[in-house]
């Protein structure tokens, strides 16, 4: 059962939009290596009863009071697609700051198995999705402006380990 959380609401930000998350918001990107199709990252169908519904993006939401933007994206993710697997790695974050007060933090992780699933009103779906199949779908507008910023942390951490996307 959903209840409201301290972070829950909207606010008119200082540059005029309104946006979700009166202490900002954050999300996690999942990444997984697959053999056959380079990295594929986690992407969450938002239900019509989100902020725009029916779109694509990562798994996220509001900031809680006294909580870490990284806090909060474990947090949102696990309520929205499941059990974050134990072993994961952080590949890095992107911080959207489109006004003085409210940010959305992107927490990038890279994990080791499949997993996730709709938990609850927010997910209508989830898909693992090659990186270049990303820009396909319809995705939320915060979400495509990110991707670039996110999809260059992906390639980067595959490049610093060695490995090529093709390879994992």
């Amino acid at each position: 059962m959903w209840h409201r959380r301290s972070g829950d609401g909207f606010m008119r930000c200082s540059d005029g939009h309104v946006r979700w998350g009166v202490f900002g918001a954050a999300g996690v990107l999942f990444v997984l290596a697959d053999a056959d199709h380079g990295s594929l990252v986690m992407l969450q169908q938002r239900s019509a009863m989100a902020h725009e519904g029916g779109t694509w993006s990562c798994a996220g939401g509001a900031i809680d009071e006294g909580e870490t933007p990284f806090e909060a994206a474990l947090r949102e993710a696990s309520e929205e697609v499941g059990e974050i697997p134990a072993h994961h790695r952080l590949l890095g974050e992107y911080v959207f700051a489109p006004a003085d007060d409210w940010t959305y933090t992107t927490v990038v992780l890279e994990v080791h198995e499949s997993f996730g699933a709709s938990m609850n009103f927010e997910t209508d779906d989830v898909a693992w999705v090659p990186l270049d199949q990303v820009m396909s779908r319809p995705l939320h507008a915060g979400f495509k402006a990110a991707w670039p910023h996110l999809r260059a942390i992906i390639e980067t951490a595959g490049a610093d380990t060695g490995v090529s996307d093709d390879a994992r």
